[in-house]
């Protein structure tokens, strides 16, 4: 089957076997479409490794076939489904059922595709702990950021962005109007949305040198504030402006509890939810949800659809300055040319 792979920093669509056997717990899924992460697989391709690796998190697809003690899903339903190394850019996928979610029918699958994005923006905003009507900054408005923006302003939290990227700005401002190109406009609105007080917390969605970033973020946040890190962004900054705010400084891993659990994800022993309410599951069902009720969306961002035999061709569209917010692979519609 094909699948999407780097080494030594050039992108091939390789050939690997079709997953074989079905672990208990898990779903076979025929992958309709696959979205990608810049931010995530860009580091990839960069550090040019001699050791291939196949890329992708974040899938939408149906569901062929049903592992030993599988609850709640049926063949052909469709299903929203994240987290590497189970959910890649292949044509088929093994997945732990609490790695997915039901799709309905009123979903788009392209917008299903980004489940993964989705599960990581919710849970950057549990991770911030924001309460209604409390208030944020996201930097960084690439469809990460974008996505965040958009739960945040979902769940009736004021919301302002920042982008050197005018273009990322103009599209943010189709759902949000304060959104920036320009730290100085960003801080004057600031300070009429908090009343001087600082924003609740600042979400850094950005990736590279980040001294100057956080100690900004340290004058924007109110006293007690909260800096969450979600980008690739390094951690420098000053204890003094820390100190001043009694600041915490966060980072949110990936999309919930379970990530990287063996128990949670190859094992797939779900959490009781009166233990742990919101797992990386919990959080894909929740983007899907904000889907279905059209809360959100994710449709607008998404800039090429491309077949998963160019997919070459897609990453060579981001990089400085790119205007490029949500791609996705497609894959072939028939389930014999798939396996072929």
């Amino acid at each position: 089957m094909k699948a999407v792979a780097t080494i030594l920093g050039e992108v091939i669509v390789d050939q690997i076997d079709k997953p074989d056997g079905l672990p208990a717990g898990h779903v076979l899924v025929r992958t309709e479409y696959s979205a990608v992460s810049p931010g995530t697989e860009m580091i990839f391709i960069r550090r040019a490794s001699d050791q291939k690796v196949i890329m992708g998190y974040s899938a939408v697809g149906i569901i062929e076939a049903l592992g030993a003690g599988v609850e709640g899903l049926a063949i052909g339903q469709r299903v929203a489904c994240y987290g590497a190394p189970y959910v890649r850019h292949a044509q088929w996928l093994a997945v732990p059922s609490n790695l997915t979610a039901a799709v309905p029918d009123g979903v788009d699958p392209k917008e299903a595709a980004f489940a993964g994005l989705g599960a990581i923006a919710i849970h950057a905003l549990r991770v911030a702990d924001l309460h209604f009507g409390e208030s944020a900054v996201i930097v960084g408005l690439g469809i990460l950021g974008q996505m965040i923006a958009q739960i945040a302003h979902a769940s009736a939290c004021p919301v302002a962005g920042l982008d050197l990227n005018p273009e990322r700005v103009k599209e943010m401002k189709r759902y949000i109007p304060y959104a920036y190109d320009s730290q100085e406009l960003l801080e004057e609105r600031i300070q009429l949305m908090t009343g001087g007080h600082g924003v609740d917390s600042v979400i850094l969605c950005a990736n590279g040198p980040g001294e100057e970033l956080m100690n900004a973020s340290m004058g924007w946040i109110r006293d007690k504030g909260k800096i969450v890190m979600v980008g690739d962004l390094s951690m420098s900054y000053s204890r003094e402006a820390m100190f001043g705010k009694e600041a915490q400084v966060l980072i949110s891993r990936a999309g919930g509890p379970g990530r990287y659990e063996t128990d949670y994800e190859l094992r797939n022993t779900d959490y009781p939810i009166g233990f742990v309410r919101w797992t990386e599951g919990r959080n894909i069902a929740e983007y899907i949800r904000l889907l279905a009720e059209g809360r959100i969306t994710v449709k607008p961002l998404i800039s090429h659809v491309i077949p998963v035999d160019e997919a070459g061709k897609a990453y060579e569209r981001y990089g400085p300055g790119s205007a490029t917010l949500g791609t996705i692979f497609k894959y072939d519609d028939d389930p014999v040319g798939a396996e072929a």
